[in-house]
């Protein structure tokens, strides 16, 4: 057999035993790592980090708003700074009656496990009586008392509060319908008709305001028992 013919009979063995015997490598990056698990482990990371985010995003909760009231802000914190403490009442009447104010406004986090007061507030342990606790002697009013209970409420979800001359809480003074409001400063002269913005009424220790929304008349408004509160340190 000539050389010729040994050499293609060898190079078709090679190509033979290559053909029936071998597999393709895998496809390796230059470090010798798989590029497929490179993507892999890419994707992999980008989800993780992925849901971390959206775990931050989703487990933050928005601050406590503190309120612009008529003499400067009135914040939510834990009261630890108070010089003042007095307490004033407001009474709701509506169709003959009065409809109570719910307890916990301005408390935020609940009353059985509080996170900040607001430093007008109220007590389910003293129905329809706004707790004044502040960190200075300085004016509150009506209007502020309404600020907070509709930043507390809307903060929770709820409706918004309102005091105007059509609007006490969420109630409206409709049709064939008027306001009509009255203060007794526990002074001994009874409830005395106020005429003006309720929302500028000054909250004075021991004053009970009554807003009415007539018909029918309920005067003189009902009287507010400060005696019975006195039992809960009022």
């Amino acid at each position: 057999m000539s050389s010729q013919g040994r050499s293609k009979q060898s190079v078709r063995g090679k190509s033979q035993v290559r053909g029936k015997g071998s597999r393709r490598a895998p496809v390796k990056s230059s470090t010798g790592t798989p590029v497929l698990a490179i993507v892999v482990g890419t994707i992999l990371a980008l989800v993780f980090i992925g849901l971390l985010i959206y775990g931050a995003i989703n487990s933050r909760t928005n601050p406590v708003p503190t309120v612009q009231g008529s003499s400067g802000s009135i914040a939510c914190d834990q009261l630890e700074h108070t010089q003042v403490h007095y307490h004033a009442a407001i009474q709701i009447v509506a169709q003959g009656s009065v409809h109570p104010i719910p307890g916990g406004i301005g408390i935020q986090g609940g009353e059985t496990a509080p996170s900040c007061f607001y430093w007008l507030h109220v007590h389910s342990a003293n129905p329809n009586v706004i707790h004044i606790e502040s960190t200075a002697d300085r004016v509150f009013t009506l209007g502020d008392f309404f600020k907070v209970w509709d930043a507390w409420s809307t903060y929770n979800s709820g409706p918004h509060e309102l005091i105007n001359s059509t609007h006490v809480s969420t109630l409206t003074v409709g049709a064939g319908q008027s306001m009509k409001i009255y203060i007794d400063l526990d002074d001994g002269k009874g409830a005395q008709l106020f005429e003006g913005d309720p929302s500028t009424i000054v909250l004075k220790s021991h004053e009970t305001i009554t807003i009415e929304i007539t018909p029918p008349d309920v005067t003189p408004p009902p009287a507010f028992d400060w005696k019975s509160t006195a039992n809960n340190g009022l």
